[in-house]
């Protein structure tokens, strides 16, 4: 008996139908892309009832001509498309010729559309995919469609919608994200009568965001551009400071397009990795351009996903125009801050969070220049980015003629007379403080160490205010810092009795395979055994009692594979960083709490490598308020 059949042509459009139009979102999105596609300066969606009755979306774009109106309804019909070779390099957002078609069939819609510069449009109806009427009409320019009764057709689709605010709301992030994609152009959004976004469609990206996600949004990000040969990445990030909770405001574009993709996020989360907590993430508004033959957007029934030719290229593009943008808005905010002699200083609670003068544009708006520099991957790595073989990063710090770990930007933190050695001559309590003690330049600010509380933090008075810094997380980060830069030397000592460490045959092997990664850090090792090695020398600030977990965590990192990657050697500097650092809990002397003091006031350190704040400030205001006394 027969059990193979050929589905009727109704049903086979509406299986179609369920792969490209999900909801009314699903059908705001194909039809403002088709919009964009139209070449419209200004589109307006409006929906009713979360769009399940009622969707209409205008633009004056290049309208439909008569001959065409029904054809465009056909599956598979579109004009953006016209052979195999075309897909090789999809520049339009649609190019199946699936959307109205699918919409149609599970939907009433209504027409109206005039070319540009003809006298008469056309009007045109269809009820689940039929035409039922077609008319010359008077109308303006461009393209209207409405299209009601979403589902009326499928009982058992229009079952799973959820309430009208939840659709809306659905819509409404849609939308958000085409507005985004397309700053030169100027959407509306009217939600049941009431205008939710207006765009201005003046190209710039400041503007766009400022209309969509608000001042405050607005205010928490730093303009962020990197390119290479095939690669350019423009946009914005969130500085450190305005991190949410969660990855919801994290947009990203290619080639004009809104995509999801896990690459891009990962790219971004690992710029920030050394500057955010754990649980906290960043924002963005980043467009990606790119060779169109070297992405594929035909991965995906909505067009939502994307696949790139290399994953990496695209990584680092990404990667580093975060990293940069983060470095460029830390320099110029320390910057500020030592040009203003009264300034308050770093305050945890705005680390990074620059005003909207310091807004530049994306995308065509243009930036002063002199708060951030744009600058290609290459220039970065090799400005900021060189570390050792196999890590990539910026962030780091140099060290001095004399051995001190100096700030990066020596130029303008270190401009004043070095801080005497007469007096207070107390003695060293550990070898692990040495660059603290070191020669080092005293910021041109004036503050006064009163002391620590609780052998933990170092309490500070400054221009009205009392600084409260961690002097563990203040250290491990400067420690961390210096770590990253190609110019770091460790300070090693010799043991006379070797450390013997039991880690296994594996982890072993792991170790004496990267040798060189080691010795830059301070450590030499021995064979002892097929699982075991004898370490001959380590970093001077890190205790013996360290030695078995720092390298611990170094094997949990080179067992990832390959040469270290960026990311790999930020956690092994981490772990060295950590053990490196003065302990929370003892004693230190006066000149350890001035010598750290003054490079945190520098703003050397602003978050420990995992995230965590280092300082903290309270006004002389504050405390009046505390105390009732204001």
């Amino acid at each position: 008996m027969k059990k193979i059949f050929e589905l009727e042509q109704h049903v086979a459009d509406l299986i179609a139908a369920g792969e490209v139009v999900e909801r009314p979102a699903s059908v705001v999105k194909e039809l403002v892309e088709n919009s964009i596609d139209a070449g419209a300066g200004v589109i307006t969606v409006e929906i009713q009832a979360g769009g399940m009755t009622y969707i209409r979306v205008t633009d004056d774009g290049c309208g439909i001509a008569p001959e065409d109106v029904k054809t465009a309804f056909l599956r598979h019909a579109t004009s953006k498309l016209r052979g195999a070779d075309g897909l090789e390099a999809i520049g339009t957002l649609g190019f199946r010729g699936e959307a109205l078609a699918a919409i149609a069939s599970v939907s009433r819609i209504e027409l109206l559309t005039r070319e540009q510069g003809v006298k008469e449009g056309v009007s045109l109806s269809l009820e689940a995919g039929s035409v039922t009427d077609q008319s010359p009409a008077g109308c303006p320019e461009g393209t209207n469609i409405i299209v009601r009764d979403l589902f009326f057709n499928t009982p058992a689709r229009l079952k799973f919608m959820k309430s009208d605010r939840a659709e809306s709301s659905a819509v409404a992030s849609t939308v958000l994200r085409c507005a985004l994609s397309r700053p030169d152009v100027s959407f509306r959004f009217i939600r049941d009568g009431k205008t939710e976004y207006h765009t201005p469609g003046d190209s710039r990206v400041d503007s766009c965001i400022y209309s969509l996600l608000g001042r405050e949004f607005s205010a928490g990000l730093i303009q962020a551009e990197s390119s290479d040969e095939a690669l350019l990445v423009t946009g914005f990030v969130s500085s450190p400071a305005a991190a949410r909770g969660n990855r919801s405001y994290q947009f990203f574009f290619v080639n004009g397009r809104p995509i999801q993709s896990r690459t891009l996020n990962a790219a971004l989360e690992q710029a920030f990795v050394n500057n955010l907590p754990s649980g906290r993430y960043p924002s963005c508004v980043l467009y990606v351009t790119i060779n169109f033959g070297m992405v594929d957007v035909n991965v995906h029934p909505s067009k939502t996903e994307v696949k790139f030719i290399s994953d990496k290229q695209v990584f680092d593009g990404v990667y580093y125009a975060a990293l940069g943008a983060i470095d460029n808005a830390q320099r110029t905010m320390h910057n500020a801050q030592l040009g203003d002699s009264g300034a308050t200083g770093i305050r945890s609670s705005a680390q990074g969070a620059l005003n909207n003068s310091q807004f530049g544009a994306a995308n065509g708006a243009k930036s002063d220049g002199s708060v951030f520099k744009s600058m290609s991957v290459d220039e970065y790595r090799n400005s900021y980015g060189s570390v050792a073989p196999g890590a990539q990063g910026s962030g780091g710090r140099g060290q001095g003629s004399d051995g001190a770990l100096l700030p990066r930007n020596t130029e303008f933190r270190m401009r004043n007379a070095q801080l005497e050695h007469e007096g207070d001559e107390a003695e060293t309590s550990n070898a692990q403080l040495s660059p603290l003690n070191s020669q080092f330049s005293t910021p041109s600010f004036e503050f006064r160490v009163i002391g620590e509380a609780l052998n933990t933090y170092i309490i500070v008075e400054r221009s009205g205010s009392v600084w409260f810094i961690d002097k563990h997380a203040a250290h491990e980060r400067i420690h961390f810092d210096a770590l990253r830069h190609s110019d770091f030397e460790p300070m090693p000592q010799v043991l006379i009795t070797p450390v013997i460490c039991k880690h296994g045959q594996e982890d072993a092997s792991l170790l004496f395979e990267n040798t060189q990664l080691l010795e830059r850090l301070g450590f030499s090792v021995e064979s002892f055994g097929d699982d075991a090695v004898a370490v001959r020398q380590i970093p001077a600030e890190i205790d013996i009692s360290d030695v078995e977990p720092v390298l611990s965590d170094i094997c949990a990192q080179l067992k990832l594979g390959g040469t270290p990657a960026p990311a790999q050697c930020d956690e092994i500097y981490r772990a060295v960083a950590c053990k490196a650092a003065i302990k929370a809990g003892k004693s230190s002397n006066m000149r350890e709490l001035e010598t750290l003091t003054a490079r945190v006031l520098s703003g050397e350190a602003a978050q420990c490598p995992h995230g965590r704040p280092v300082a903290y400030e309270m006004s002389k205001a504050m405390f009046e308020r505390t105390f009732k006394r204001s």
